[in-house]
């Protein structure tokens, strides 16, 4: 997109909220780590957040988890202090398309989402190691007891995710799929006619998610009743521990 178009369509929000949250979809430019991305990918990553550490910028990293990666999580607190990043966010990955799998040794699709037992016991305590360090710390909590109330952030929260062909999207889960709840005709940000996403945000399930259960219900598990055992959260709501 041209400088122009951007800032037209970021004044579309501006006087929306001051709290709105708007996000330019349509590329990844960030580098990984070499067992995922390729030989040299870390190094460049690590050369990249300390120049701009130095330089004075406000230094933040969001690391993926897959079980890939979850042994090498625990490490990250002492990296990230002494890179002299301030924010640390723990994303889940999604489970859609061919990134939802690898292949194992005997060729058989294995999935990269770590378990519910390994997401609860160790995230939650690397978040308190790194806060500790004095980095504030964001994640998603992913699950929920039954008991526990469910929100969704196209009710309670103003995300906005944009692509370059104008789709506008509230809900990240929805973006592989034509129900954008907003669409930029030119310059102007208008509501697309339903159904489209907004009207799922509606709904109200025992499984949590809307969105989860109709396009990733991979991890979604249930009693021999048919009773889901817990809830899946919304992923754009986050839990935020830090050292004060």
């Amino acid at each position: 997109m041209s400088l122009k178009t951007i800032k037209a369509w970021l004044d579309a929000f501006s006087h929306d909220s001051s709290t709105a949250n708007v996000v330019f979809l349509g590329g990844e430019p960030t580098l990984h780590n070499d067992g995922i991305r390729g030989k040299g990918s870390y190094d460049a990553c690590i050369q990249g957040i300390q120049k701009a550490v130095a330089r004075g910028f406000a230094a933040s990293l969001i690391y993926t988890v897959s079980t890939m990666n979850i042994h090498e999580l625990e490490l990250m607190p002492a990296l990230i202090t002494d890179l002299g990043i301030n924010r640390f966010f723990i994303q889940v990955i999604g489970l859609r398309g061919k990134v939802a799998f690898r292949r194992n040794a005997k060729d058989r699709p294995d999935p990269l989402q770590v378990s519910r037992s390994q997401w609860l016991d160790i995230i939650p305590a690397v978040a308190q190691k790194a806060a500790k360090r004095g980095v504030t710390v964001s994640y998603p909590k992913v699950y929920l007891a039954p008991e526990e109330s469910f929100e969704c952030a196209g009710l309670v929260a103003q995300n906005y995710f944009i692509f370059p062909n104008g789709r506008v999207y509230r809900c990240p889960l929805c973006e592989d799929h034509p129900i954008h709840s907003m669409v930029f005709k030119g310059d102007k940000l208008i509501k697309t006619t339903n159904l489209n996403e907004s009207d799922l945000f509606k709904l109200n399930i025992a499984e949590g998610c809307v969105m989860n259960k109709l396009i990733q219900p991979h991890n979604l598990s249930y009693t021999i009743g048919g009773v889901p055992e817990y809830k899946i959260a919304c992923c754009l709501l986050k839990e935020e521990v830090s050292a004060g």
